[in-house]
């Protein structure tokens, strides 16, 4: 990684066939676009243990992270590149809660083009949107 570039983490959380996504709230960057639950990783932290973080903060989840399922960099205007980096995760613990998101919501795979994500997402959920297998 460049100074310049920022390492995102997202997590992809599938129950009963569904995949978890978050809308962004409406007074934030990106307002009410949708995501995958996650977010920066710090300096020197290890990406799985920053996702781990990030999904007890947001959802008050503690999660068993997997592999690695996508990878690429993505850039917003004249910001930063942002190394965007999607992972399974296998299972959680815990009462998944709305602790930062306007709305969380389990979609059906096969409906995920129809929610307004960010576009840096864009092409991982039309990828994730015409696989059959897990994620």
């Amino acid at each position: 990684m460049t100074p310049q570039t920022i390492e995102v983490v997202a997590a992809v959380i599938v129950r009963d066939g569904k995949i978890l996504i978050c809308r962004r709230k409406p007074g934030g960057r990106h307002p009410l676009k949708w995501e995958f639950p996650g977010g920066k990783v710090e300096p020197g932290e290890d990406p799985a243990a920053a996702l781990k973080r990030e999904l007890r903060e947001e959802l008050a989840i503690d999660a068993e992270i997997g592999l690695e399922i996508a990878a690429y960099n993505v850039r917003y205007g004249n910001g930063p590149t942002i190394h965007l980096r999607f992972f399974d995760v296998n299972e959680f613990r815990g009462e998944l809660q709305n602790l930062d998101f306007d709305q969380i919501v389990w979609a059906e795979r096969a409906t995920l083009l129809d929610y307004d994500f960010l576009e840096g997402d864009v092409p991982f959920v039309r990828q994730l949107s015409s696989s059959r297998s897990r994620p």
